[in-house]
C-alpha cells in the first residue's frame, strides 16, 4: 500500500493575534491544493481523508470533490466536550470586554472551555 503524507494545516486558535493570522481562511486552499496534487498522480485504488478543524475538514473535502476519480471515505475527528458552559463563557468574556477582570482570568476560562482532545465545536469558517 502507499501512503501519500499530510497536508499543510494551521489552526487559527493558535495564531490569534500572531503574525499570519490573516492567511487562516486561505489556508483551507491551500490543503485542498496539496491534497488534490497527492492524489492527481494515479498511484492510488482508493483515497482516505482524516481531518480536524473548519479548515482542514472543507479543504479535504474540496481535493476530494475536485480530484474525484478515486473512491473515497472521509472520517472526521471526534468533537472536543466543552468544560464550560456558554453562558459561563460569555459571562467572562463580558466581563473582560468591561474591564472587570483581567486576561488572566480570561485565559483561565479560555483554557477550562477547551481542555481535551477533538475537535472545536465551531465549523465558522468552513
Amino acid at each position: 500500500a502507499q501512503v501519500a503524507g499530510g497536508v499543510p494545516a494551521m489552526c487559527d486558535g493558535v495564531t490569534q493575534g500572531q503574525p499570519g493570522m490573516e492567511l487562516s481562511l486561505f489556508s483551507r486552499d491551500i490543503i485542498a491544493m496539496a491534497a488534490g496534487i497527492g492524489l492527481s498522480h494515479n498511484m492510488f485504488d482508493a483515497a482516505v481523508f482524516l481531518g480536524v478543524c473548519d479548515k482542514i475538514v472543507p479543504g479535504l473535502m474540496i481535493a476530494a470533490l475536485t480530484f474525484g476519480h478515486l473512491p473515497s471515505v472521509f472520517i472526521p475527528a471526534g468533537p472536543m466536550t466543552s468544560g464550560l458552559p456558554n453562558d459561563e463563557k460569555n459571562r467572562i468574556r463580558q466581563l473582560y470586554a468591561e474591564g472587570k477582570v483581567g486576561r488572566a482570568e480570561l485565559l483561565e476560562s479560555e483554557s477550562k472551555s477547551y481542555h481535551g482532545p477533538g475537535t472545536c465545536t465551531f465549523y465558522g469558517t468552513a
